[in-house]
Order: C-alpha cells, then sequence, then structure tokens
C-alpha cells in the first residue's frame, strides 16, 4: 500500500532553500553530507545545467554531495558555487591533499522577467545550503513562492499578461521501506492539469479562466513563440529516494519520471523549455529500479500540482492562493 512520506524519511539528505521575494528569484538545494548516486535526464530544448556531464554512466564520479535547483536562467549558476564553497569549509566532498571538492551538480529556470533585475549568486547559494542544515528533518520543507520557484510562472503561449504564478511544489511517497520524494520548480510555457485532467493553471483566456492550451493556440494568429527572445521558461525537478541505484539507474530513473511533466504539462518539453529531473539516490534500501521509478513518477506529478495550488499571485500574476501584498 502506497503512504504518505516526509523528507524525514530520508534522513541522508538535508534540504534548503533561499529566495529574495522583491527579486522574484531564488534557489533550492538538497545535500547528501556523506555523497550519493545521481543521475539526469534533460528533455527541453533550452537548458542551463551545471556538471551534468559528471553523472553519465561512463564516467568516473560515483558520489554527489548537492543538486542545486536555481532561478536566473544561467546567471543563477553561481548559486552552486557557494553551496561548494559552504559545503567545503564544513569538511564535506572529496578529500584533496588537506582540501574537499564537494561535486556539486544543477539547473537553473528563467525567472528574469520578473521582480528586479537580481539573479541567485554564491551568497544566495550558501544562504540555502546553511538553511538546509539549520532544518530540522522534522520541519517541512516550504512550498510555493519559495526557493527556485519564487518567480516561476506557467501559460505563456498568449504572453505574459496571460500567464499565471506557479512556484515549488513538493511530494513524498512510500512503499514499504522504499520513500521518493519529489521536489520541483514549475516554470512551464504551457499549462498544468491536476489528475483528474482539469486545466488549473496557465494561459487565461477574456473571461480569466484557464484555457485549454489548443484553444489558446487558436485563439491568437500568431501565438507567443516559446523560442521568442530568452528561453523564459524551464520546470526543473529532484527525485531523493533512499533507495540503492547505479548511475545507469538513476538516469534511467530519471528519464521515466519526466512522464509525469508530461502527464501534468501541456505542451511540455519545448525549446524553450530546458525541463531537467535529477534523481539523488542514498542507497540504503535494496528494492527493483523499476519500483523506484513508477513511485517517483507518481510524486513527481503530484508535487507539479502543489507547484501550482500552493503559488501565491505576485509580479502582477494571478497565482491560485491569495496575492502577496
Amino acid at each position: 500500500m502506497l503512504q504518505h512520506a516526509t523528507l524525514a524519511d530520508l534522513p541522508a539528505f538535508r534540504c534548503g532553500h533561499a529566495h529574495d521575494l522583491r527579486a522574484g528569484t531564488g534557489c533550492t538545494v538538497a545535500v547528501a553530507p556523506a555523497g550519493a548516486t545521481c543521475g539526469v535526464a534533460v528533455r527541453g530544448g533550452g537548458p542551463a545545467t551545471r556538471e551534468t556531464d559528471l553523472l553519465k554512466p561512463e564516467n568516473m564520479i560515483e558520489a554527489v554531495h548537492a543538486v542545486v535547483l536555481s532561478g536566473g536562467s544561467a546567471f543563477g549558476l553561481a548559486a552552486s558555487t557557494g553551496v561548494m564553497d559552504e559545503l567545503a569549509e564544513r569538511g564535506i566532498g572529496f578529500p584533496v591533499g588537506s582540501a574537499r571538492v564537494p561535486i556539486v551538480v544543477g539547473a537553473c529556470l528563467f525567472d528574469l522577467l520578473v521582480g528586479d533585475n537580481v539573479h541567485p549568486d554564491a551568497a544566495m547559494g550558501r544562504e540555502a545550503a546553511r538553511a538546509a542544515f539549520e532544518r530540522t528533518p522534522s520541519d517541512p520543507l516550504a512550498e510555493g513562492n519559495v526557493g527556485a520557484g519564487c518567480g516561476a510562472s506557467v501559460g505563456k503561449i498568449l504572453g505574459k499578461e496571460r500567464a499565471m504564478k506557479a512556484g515549488f511544489g513538493l511530494c513524498g511517497l512510500r512503499f514499504g521501506k522504499l520513500a521518493c520524494v519529489a521536489m520541483v520548480a514549475l516554470n512551464a510555457f504551457g499549462n498544468v492539469r491536476d489528475e483528474t485532467g482539469a486545466w488549473i493553471a496557465g494561459c487565461r483566456g477574456e473571461d480569466g479562466r484557464v484555457m485549454d492550451p489548443l484553444a489558446a493556440f487558436a485563439a491568437a494568429s500568431a501565438p507567443q513563440a516559446p523560442t521568442a527572445g530568452p528561453c523564459a521558461n524551464t520546470t526543473i525537478g529532484l527525485v531523493l529516494t533512499n533507495a540503492r541505484l547505479t548511475k545507469a539507474q538513476a538516469t534511467k530513473a530519471s528519464s521515466v519520471v519526466h512522464d509525469a511533466y508530461a502527464r501534468a504539462i501541456k505542451p511540455v518539453h519545448t525549446s524553450g523549455d530546458g525541463d531537467t529531473v535529477f534523481t539523488f539516490a542514498s542507497g540504503e534500501v535494496e528494492t527493483g529500479y523499476d519500483t523506484v521509478a513508477v513511485l517517483a513518477t507518481e510524486a513527481m506529478q503530484k508535487a507539479l500540482v502543489r507547484a501550482a495550488t500552493q503559488s501565491e499571485g505576485a509580479y502582477g500574476l494571478p497565482g491560485l492562493r491569495a496575492s502577496l501584498p
């Protein structure tokens, strides 16, 4: 029987946020102080990523110490530098002489068109890493307009004026001893639907209601192209699990979890989305790979819905919760 899981079920990981609500940007970090297996799958056409080549199964590195999800487009990659510095000072990483070299990977979404012209930097990355260590395992990780989802939005088919606010969502599921917690910063060109198939967030019609995305394309002779200007989208997600996986299995699991994106977002994986999923596995539980992939996909689909439903309106974009002041 499936049961609800929380980050308390995954003590090998520490997670934290940092953000600037005025600027409309932030970052989220998941740290594995002892190192964990990590894989990644990138399906969108406009990614901004760090050190993902290390995660290819044929490459040497077997343990990763942190995954960083960030706003700020390519500028936001600087947040990972701060995470790396903070972990090294805490003695986390591979020993190299008297130094420590943490392996930190990450991905960014584009949120430069909301808030002020500020983006996550090394100082914000440090702040998120410190928050991860200050947060006790029993404390819930905040959702909505926080962390990497602070400036996220969805439904840009007819431009920003018809879009809606989205943000950061999280959902955990457990099957026996196996636990998977999915977290995601939802910043899609397309619309979002819940598990019943109803469109809940995205491009809005003249009446303010969320449109079917195909109807949105038909509503204008020249709908907004996902590649018009910078790639102003990208949904970035991470699955934490206590399963024992190889790098190849973690990579394949990340690929399968993109099915959750396809179920919840339409259109998805466009040329203007850098859609990315990481799988971070600490290795305490022996289980079948397919069980992990199925559980993680279900958790991610629910996390995507929460990323829409838990977000407040902000930066001139309406949200499914009350607008921020």
